[in-house]
């Protein structure tokens, strides 16, 4: 079973947030870097950028497959995670920790009611 820690929301598409007033860190799941397994580029978006909740805003490649990453919040981006880019399986190995992707200063923290609690995200990854 993945590891879901319960102090962070999830998206169904399988990003985490840790929000902190204003601000929120966003990376993937350890569920979604076991299904991509090794992890060998990554592409954060740009300190600045403006993303709407939904938009692709980040590119994680795996040897069998490239995924768009979805921000699950709406905001600017405020910090990108340089180690990520410059050694890609931190996402495999620390997904919750050194594997953030970026962080983001939130423009509707209401977006944050919307996103799953850790029970519904267990319940969706959780095998048939």
């Amino acid at each position: 079973m993945s590891n879901v820690p319960t102090d962070l929301k999830y998206a169904k598409s399988h990003e985490w947030v840790r929000a902190t007033g204003d601000t929120a860190v966003i990376g993937i799941t350890d569920h979604a870097q076991h299904e991509l397994t090794d992890i060998v580029f990554v592409e954060v978006p740009d300190v600045g950028d403006k993303v709407k909740a939904g938009d692709a805003c980040a590119v994680v490649e795996s040897v069998k497959t490239a995924s768009d990453i979805y921000s699950p919040v709406s905001g600017e981006i405020v910090a990108a995670n340089q180690l990520v880019v410059a050694d890609p399986a931190l996402v495999n190995s620390e997904p919750y920790d050194a594997g953030w992707l970026y962080k983001i200063r939130l423009t509707n923290p209401g977006e944050l009611e919307a996103l799953l609690t850790p029970q519904k995200y267990k319940a969706q990854i959780k095998p048939a």
